[in-house]
């Protein structure tokens, strides 16, 4: 039994970059759609592609470095993190990305400040 379905998500993309895998597969569900959604629109991933059951994410790599050097989940099951529009983190001094899960759907961290809406911290990524 899974108890955090996102952590899974970011594992396989860190265990497949690290083994320098083209594509890893994941199951699908909305909000790891949209977190895959957003990594396509940041330029963290090649593609993204719902088939069936599965999201197949086409890893990016640069000179045979991956495009990801990092993911960290941030809001777990045991501990929730909550940020006001206002406390939005910047990752990596602005090299990163967080995701966020607002009232307007899952976004990234800057489109929900510009948006000025808070919500979950799901994920830091750089």
């Amino acid at each position: 039994m899974m108890t955090d379905p996102i952590a899974d998500m970011l594992t396989r993309i860190r265990n497949a970059h690290l083994a320098l895998h083209k594509e890893v597969s994941v199951p699908s569900s909305k909000m790891k759609e949209a977190i895959a959604a957003i990594l396509k629109q940041e330029g963290y991933v090649d593609d993204v592609t719902v088939e069936d059951r599965n999201i197949n994410i086409q890893l990016k790599y640069f000179k045979g470095k991956p495009a990801i050097e990092g993911l960290k989940r941030m809001s777990k099951p045991g501990r929730r993190v909550y940020v006001g529009a206002h406390e939005i983190p910047r990752v990596q001094n602005g090299l990163g990305i967080c995701i966020l899960s607002t009232s307007h759907g899952v976004l990234a961290g800057d489109k929900a400040h510009q948006m000025k809406v808070g919500g979950e911290l799901l994920c830091e990524i750089w």
